[in-house]
């Protein structure tokens, strides 16, 4: 599949059908071969852009509708069922090429292990890269159960790839105890459990630098996202989310690059966690990409 080919399938609320003319490409990243408790999320890419079709395209939190910014849903990335390594490898390789293309990637998961390659293509591309990363999750492991490629190793992977203290994770509530214990060594900021106060804080920190921002849909409270994986009772509410992400977009943060992971809609009875990512992604889309 070529990144700028049509998509015959749906497609998020307002995509262009030029992807030359785009700013932005929102593309799906269907994996979870290393999921540690329940499979499912490689149908949420499919099913975010299914409901999309409820959303407005105006946001009144920004002000700005989907109408302003020219982007393209290019559907997506086929990947080999089971093949963890080469599915990580031709998903950098994909966003190599949307980087080359001075396109904006949006990227919708899957399994977290997923954003591993994308924040390495970016970190090639943009010098002094910092990741805002939210999760209920450290996702700090090295490995699991002496596996190194699983959705519970990302951040660790980006954190000594592009150094420790340039990677901010918020609203953590779940991980061993050598995980915080490495994290504060190395000097890695984690915000337990708590989200939009102390990312106001950071911000000023980050302006001007490339940020690229990870998020994991059970960041929120199971009340709020109960279709995930790996549900965590005691997280935020959407509307903190939405809050948060809200502050990135008016911060003087320069985001270069976004995702948004582990929605599962096999658990997702109601379609309120594919509802909500709709939205996020939506406000990510409007908010990030200038």
């Amino acid at each position: 599949m070529r990144f700028d080919e049509a998509y015959s399938g749906n497609v998020f609320i307002g995509s262009h059908s030029n992807f030359e003319e785009s700013k932005a490409v929102l593309y799906g990243m269907p994996m979870d071969w290393t999921v540690s408790y329940r499979p499912g999320s490689r149908f949420g890419p499919t099913r975010i852009r299914e409901v999309s079709i409820g959303l407005e395209e105006y946001s009144p939190y920004l002000d700005r509708e989907m109408a302003d910014l020219n982007y393209f849903d290019a559907g997506d990335i086929p990947l080999p069922f089971g093949n963890a390594q080469k599915s990580l490898d031709l998903i950098e390789e994909y966003v190599d090429k949307l980087l080359a293309e001075e396109k904006f990637p949006l990227g919708m998961g899957g399994e977290h292990l997923v954003s591993w390659p994308v924040m390495k293509a970016v970190a090639k591309k943009y010098e002094d890269l910092a990741i805002i990363h939210f999760d209920a999750h450290t996702d700090l492991r090295e490995h699991y159960e002496g596996e190194p490629l699983s959705h519970s190793t990302p951040i660790r992977k980006i954190a000594e790839h592009i150094g420790p203290k340039n990677v901010y994770s918020f609203g953590i509530r779940s991980g061993m105890k050598e995980e915080f214990e490495w994290a504060k060594e190395v000097g890695m900021h984690i915000s337990k459990f708590e989200v939009l106060e102390p990312l106001k804080e950071v911000l000023p920190k980050l302006a001007g630098r490339p940020v690229y921002v990870t998020i994991d849909i059970d960041v929120l409270d199971p009340a709020h996202a109960p279709g995930t994986g790996t549900v965590d009772a005691g997280g935020i509410t959407s509307k903190e989310l939405l809050a948060s992400i809200h502050a990135i977009a008016n911060s003087g943060v320069n985001v270069v690059g976004a995702d948004l992971v582990e929605v599962a809609p096999i658990y997702d009875t109601s379609e309120m966690t594919a509802n909500t990512a709709s939205k996020i992604i939506r406000e990510m889309m409007l908010g990030f990409v200038k």
